[in-house]
């Protein structure tokens, strides 16, 4: 992921295709490099930074009052957590490819996180697959190494940039 920025990038009138499907891990492997995927839009209300800010006993108020971020912040509002944003990515995953023989998948890890653009309450977001890797582990297990760009719409810098990393068990 040397340019994070270019990683998955799509145009502004991509619109989401729901997942795509693939019967094997061995099909899977065969899209390394390619974008999977481009999720539905998310739209990020004050409601959900503050249900985040509850979750996570971060009410820093950037996050948490608009009066003062209308008055006092650069972005003249609240903005939502980083982690919040990256919270998504789950969503995003499953919204942009799915593998059809999986039993279950983990988490393994997040590589190279860049949170690149303050996301505004009542903005939109959504996230761009690329398939980096698919390392086997055994023969009906891999771990997966994603990049996901999240997009803010109407806007050309994303918001936050990230390798995913994850393993996928098959039946």
């Amino acid at each position: 992921m040397d340019k994070p920025a270019d990683v998955g990038r799509v145009t502004a009138d991509a619109e989401a295709q729901g997942p795509r499907r693939f019967a094997d891990l061995d099909q899977l492997q065969g899209a390394v490099g390619q974008v999977l995927g481009v999720s539905s839009w998310v739209e990020i209300t004050q409601e959900r930074i503050d249900r985040f800010a509850d979750a996570t006993d971060d009410h820093q108020w950037i996050h948490v009052d608009r009066d003062r971020a209308e008055s006092e912040s650069p972005w003249g509002t609240t903005i939502a957590h980083g982690y919040l944003t990256l919270s998504l990515v789950p969503r995003f995953l499953s919204e942009t490819f799915l593998v059809e023989t999986k039993t279950t998948g983990i988490n393994y890890g997040v590589d190279k996180v860049r949170f690149t653009d303050p996301v505004k309450s009542g903005t939109r977001v959504r996230g761009t697959v690329t398939l980096a890797a698919v390392d086997r582990l055994k023969p009906d297990t891999a771990r997966l190494h994603t990049d996901v760009v999240i997009s803010i719409e109407g806007e050309d810098k994303p918001a936050a940039v990230a390798r995913v990393i994850s393993v996928l068990v098959t039946a």
